[in-house]
């Protein structure tokens, strides 16, 4: 794609990486076929491509972001499939994330837009914040008919209160604690804790933790270390985003340096597509060299666990539907691991027709967009029933808090995997 960037333009580092990423594009289209928002609104502007134009217009023109770029922006669910599918090596990851920042600096959003992002992202990073809201919850979907009409505010009123478990957990609190390996240590690893599945899904940290100790590994979880920053970071919060990447890296650099670490583990793929980026987003930063390093030590827990899982007992007769979330096929391209352990571990594994399109989580997606993702969610589970599965895995609590309540029980890969080697039955499944 040729573009017309002038030289002082293309002094700033940012517009220089966005300018090489649009000079690779060649308006092939073939990432209109596997984006799911093109599939869903069969709109030229709502694919990977026609994005790519406005986001170009927008930049080249040093202009901010009018109404329709944020339109089309903003429907884009960061799933990455078109990276997947493109034939000319196209970041779209980078370029859809830079844009985004540009939105965030130059657009007003309406008031009750911009009062939502600002509580989720004042919310959902912290465990603690996001319990007591979860708490909270629970009273509003006594009263969810009070929250009426069809404004896009009150569907993400009704989508968040629809997304609350009927019984909020306590959250974990995780940080500051070492977990030893049971026997001889055979490695040390970090564990990313997460912060919404701290809250949300806390049996899937304490699955990670108890499978790794069988396994002779020694987890630890600093107590700096917090959310990666995702969450904020597609929503255009670069700032944020640069300070939580910068506290986990210092984290876990302390970490490696007092008793050397492994790997830096992450059970939620979401996390871990971006903290194998923190390379990238810190790479003008005093601490790059460091955000390379962890970058190259993070690990999805699947990656890790094929080289060292074994089960210690025999599974039971279940048919597993495997979903996999697009921030690991897509994000990391991890694509066997995961049902390669699950057979190892004596499960028959089906995958559902359209693996590659997304469930519609997305991080704060199915609250932002809701009619969207309620669309991709009942397309995804069409597909995943189709299979007539026992229960749904996946190695993301996004993917999983979205397809759960639908009649098939949901459960992260990690607690599967540690049933089958001796520990706990997921309650899920009863």
């Amino acid at each position: 794609m040729q573009t017309n960037f002038t030289e002082l333009q293309l002094a700033d580092p940012e517009i220089k990486v966005a300018n090489d990423i649009l000079r690779t594009c060649v308006h092939c289209g073939l990432c209109t076929a596997t984006c799911p928002t093109f599939v869903t609104l069969g709109d030229e502007l709502d694919s990977p491509r026609g994005r790519i134009y406005l986001i170009k217009d927008m930049l080249e023109n040093n202009r901010p972001a009018a109404e329709e770029e944020v339109l089309h922006i903003d429907r884009c669910l960061s799933c990455l499939s078109c990276m997947t599918t493109c034939p000319s090596g196209v970041n779209y990851m980078h370029l859809i994330d830079h844009a985004r920042v540009h939105v965030e600096k130059t657009y007003k959003r309406p008031f009750s837009d911009r009062l939502l992002r600002a509580v989720l992202a004042r919310v959902l990073p912290y465990p603690a914040r996001l319990g007591a809201a979860l708490r909270l919850a629970q009273l509003g979907r006594k009263l969810d008919f009070l929250v009426a009409g069809e404004s896009m505010f009150a569907q993400r009123l009704r989508a968040m209160l629809k997304l609350a478990p009927a019984q909020p957990m306590t959250p974990q609190r995780l940080e500051g604690t070492v977990h030893k390996a049971v026997g001889a240590r055979k490695g040390r690893v970090a564990l990313l804790a997460g912060c919404a599945q701290q809250a949300i899904g806390p049996s899937i940290n304490d699955a990670t933790i108890a499978l790794l100790n069988r396994l002779g590994i020694e987890v630890v979880i600093p107590a700096a270390s917090g959310c990666c920053g995702a969450l904020v970071h597609h929503m255009g919060r670069h700032e944020e985003a640069l300070a939580a990447a910068r506290r986990n890296v210092a984290a876990w650099t302390n970490e490696a340096k007092k008793d050397g670490l492994d790997a830096v583990i992450v059970n939620t793929s979401g996390c871990g597509t971006v903290l194998k980026d923190y390379g990238f987003l810190l790479r003008d930063d005093p601490m790059a060299g460091d955000a390379a390093r962890i970058s190259a030590l993070a690990m999805d827990i699947s990656e890790y666990l094929l080289k060292i899982y074994e089960p210690t007992r025999a599974a039971p007769d279940l048919t597993v539907a495997y979903h996999a979330a697009c921030s690991l096929q897509h994000g990391q391209k991890i694509t066997s691991a995961p049902k390669t352990l699950l057979r190892k571990a004596g499960f028959t594994v089906v995958e559902p027709k359209e693996a590659h399109l997304c469930c519609g989580s997305a991080g704060t997606y199915n609250i932002m967009q809701p009619e969207i993702a309620a669309t991709l969610r009942r397309r995804k589970l069409d597909t995943l029933k189709a299979k007539a599965p026992d229960v749904i895995t996946a190695g993301n609590i996004g993917c999983l808090t979205q397809l759960a309540g639908d009649g098939v029980p949901t459960v992260h890969m990690v607690e599967l995997l540690n049933w089958m080697a001796g520990g706990e039955k997921p309650k899920a499944l009863g």
